[in-house]
């Protein structure tokens, strides 16, 4: 079977095409700039990387150039698009009213586009990748899997806010979580690395990039994670803020005029280590100019590996012990400092030693503590497209409308 892996943003469209024979990329790519000058194809093939400048004003004409490089004869990995057997979306909100992937009929359509309340900036550019893969691809099944599924099963004390009852039953404000393919692929892939059931083991994972965020995997179930409503939530992020006090929303509307919007906008695309730093939002540049003595950019990598730190030791709270870290993502697949000054400058207490020389890799798999560490330090490349393949095989294959993850 070959499915098609499709990760629609506002502005581009990501993709994979992968034979789940072998669970083999035949190729990769992205749809970027969709609808603004300067949009392109980047697509990547058999080690080669090829760049297709295209006119591509909407999700559509995007989808079908893709579709057209996917069958091309010298650029393809297919000889026509009859061998796409399904198409897999990675879709961010699934709402309370989704906990696994699921088949994609009318029904849930109608409900994703209930959802877009939620996930105002994301569920959009999910609903047209799929309206218009439907369009191009009609009669291939399609599947919608969740960013917030693997979190559905945090326990009520995990997920609810001390905010009156009715805001959740009516409005349905809650904590959702996301990044849940990525957490569910490396815990579930550590208990595989370890050879021990995954059922077993209590594993915090942390998914360090751009945006961020860390769940509690215990015995294999999601029941805590620092995403909440939105992403917002939790961690200090690239441009987002992570947990401020909620009361400073309201005193930049009162004392400084800034309307709904604007804090939004602020709290989302120019806070985090840029707004502390204020030149950057990519950790390797705030790194680079923390080593060279900028104070500001050490104090940003300070507060970045401050929040996480905090998390891991919450998690290890909440779960009563913790046996596995894992670091995943951009960030925590490739920086050895910050995996090595947050272990050795507050984990310490959990038993946790970090081997300085097996830490010194970039997107490997490995286990980077030492053997008498108490616990566990991993650091676990992220295979979300891999996990959405997988979901999107088996749904098809079996013939079923829902995949249940719990």
């Amino acid at each position: 079977m070959k499915v098609l892996v499709i990760n629609s943003g506002s502005s581009s469209v990501k993709y994979q095409l992968i034979d789940m024979e072998g669970e083999e990329v035949l190729c990769r790519g992205i749809a970027e700039r969709i609808g603004l000058h300067g949009s392109r194809i980047v697509h990547r093939i058999a080690g080669e990387k090829h760049i297709i400048e295209k006119d591509l004003p909407n999700h559509e004409v995007a989808l079908q150039e893709v579709l057209k490089v996917l069958t091309d004869e010298k650029l393809g990995a297919i000889k026509d698009l009859s061998e796409i057997n399904a198409v897999g979306h990675r879709v961010v909100h699934g709402g309370e009213k989704f906990a696994s992937s699921v088949l994609i009929d009318e029904e849930v359509m109608k409900v994703l586009e209930e959802n877009v309340d939620l996930a105002p900036l994301h569920n959009p550019p999910n609903i047209m990748g799929i309206r218009a893969i439907q369009k191009l691809l009609p009669g291939v099944p399609n599947v919608a899997v969740f960013d917030t599924a693997f979190h559905q099963s945090m326990p009520k004390k995990a997920y609810l806010y001390a905010i009156p009852m009715e805001l959740y039953e009516k409005h349905g404000i809650r904590r959702y979580g996301f990044h849940g393919t990525s957490h569910r692929y490396v815990s579930r892939r550590a208990a595989e690395i370890l050879g021990k059931p995954y059922e077993s083991l209590k594993i915090i994972t942390a998914h360090l990039g751009n945006g961020a965020s860390i769940a509690a995997v215990m015995y294999g179930k999601s029941v805590d994670t620092s995403m909440g409503f939105t992403p917002l939530e939790g961690l200090v992020m690239g441009t987002r803020s992570g947990d401020i006090d909620p009361a400073i929303v309201i005193h930049l509307q009162k004392k400084l005029g800034m309307s709904a919007d604007e804090v939004y906008n602020l709290l989302n695309k120019k806070s985090g280590v840029l707004g502390i730093y204020g030149k950057s939002s990519d950790m390797r540049d705030i790194e680079e100019a923390a080593l060279e003595g900028d104070e500001i950019a050490r104090l940003a990598l300070d507060i970045y590996e401050y929040r996480i730190a905090k998390y891991i030791g919450a998690y290890a709270a909440a779960m009563n012990g913790v046996d596995v870290i894992v670091f995943t993502a951009g960030v925590g697949e490739n920086s050895p400092l910050i995996r090595e000054e947050i272990c050795e400058r507050y984990l310490t207490y959990l038993g946790v030693k970090i081997d300085k020389g097996e830490n010194d890799i970039r997107g490997e798999e490995r286990i980077i503590s030492t053997p008498d560490s108490k616990v566990t330090v991993m650091v676990i490349p992220t295979n979300e497209e891999l996990v959405i393949a997988r979901d999107t095989k088996e749904i098809v294959e079996k013939g079923i409308k829902e995949l249940k993850l719990f």
